[in-house]
């Protein structure tokens, strides 16, 4: 009979499942792509743009607003300011004062003039932080901002407390002229002890002015607006203004920055108080 041949039993089956194969490698990122070139003008979707070098001025006024947000601790207080008075002294004698003085009443010398009263009754608000030392400075030296085609001057009406509200008006418009033309100079705008803002000629209601370093505050003025306001009990329509006083905390307190803007308030409110010196 034929014999089978030998054969081999087959292998025992593997105690444990062999490993997973690995998982594929990720596919290299694509060549990054060149950035494209800006469309030129004319080209479908471009949008105009123009550059523009900023002038020296703003450059400065740029660091320097910069530099009192960054060193300063900047606080504003608000207060409310009943021009009735005001506007009927201006009404009645502005005829008169322009034939006398040359000159139009306005109502920035009636600020001024408050805020030297307000400036010798709270002289913090006067002085100025240098190093660890305060300096009250005993002189009212006022800077009015001024807007130019080539940015913000602040000419600087020196001596205050000697002027009357003629030589507030000639000072005013003399430096505001010369900022205009552009032949102000860098003597006009040094200095300075204490600055007064007025965006109201441009309709401003509210604002929270910046300090004008190293002063250490600055009063901002608004449009005046008729409000409904409550006069003896009863409702009437008023010519209100709002002012901002922005000042530096660390020299100024609280207290003395909200006495200071009531005096200027109490002053404008009742213009009695410019002859009676009280």
């Amino acid at each position: 009979p034929h014999t089978p041949p030998f054969s081999s039993p087959p292998p025992p089956p593997p105690l444990f499942p062999p490993p997973p194969p690995p998982p594929p490698k990720p596919a290299p990122p694509p060549p990054a792509q060149p950035p494209s070139a800006a469309a030129p003008p004319g080209a479908p979707g471009a949008r105009p743009e123009r550059r523009v070098k900023m002038t020296r001025l703003r450059l400065r006024v740029a660091e320097r607003l910069k530099g009192a947000q960054n060193t300063s601790a900047l606080l504003t207080t608000f207060n409310e300011i009943d021009m009735s008075s005001l506007m009927e002294m201006r009404s009645t004698y502005k005829d008169a004062f322009l034939e006398k003085h040359g000159v139009k009443l306005g109502f920035m010398s009636a600020f001024v003039k408050a805020s030297a009263y307000a400036l010798q009754e709270v002289p913090a608000v006067n002085g100025v932080i240098d190093g660890d030392e305060i300096v009250y400075r005993d002189y009212y030296d006022i800077s009015i901002a001024v807007a130019t085609p080539k940015g913000l001057v602040v000419p600087v009406l020196r001596n205050v407390e000697t002027m009357n509200f003629a030589g507030c008006e000639k000072t005013i418009n003399a430096l505001g002229k010369k900022a205009r033309d552009g032949t102000i100079s860098i003597d006009d705008m040094a200095g300075g002890t204490f600055t007064i803002s007025n965006g109201g000629v441009y309709g401003s209601l509210l604002s929270t002015p910046i300090i004008n370093p190293p002063q250490s505050a600055i009063l901002g003025m608004h449009s005046i607006v008729q409000r409904p306001m409550v006069v003896s009990g009863k409702i009437e329509a008023r010519p209100m203004m709002y002012v901002a006083l922005t000042y530096d905390h660390r020299l100024v307190d609280g207290r003395e920055a909200v006495t200071f803007l009531k005096r200027i308030k109490e002053v404008v409110e009742d213009p009695r108080r410019f002859l009676l010196d009280c």
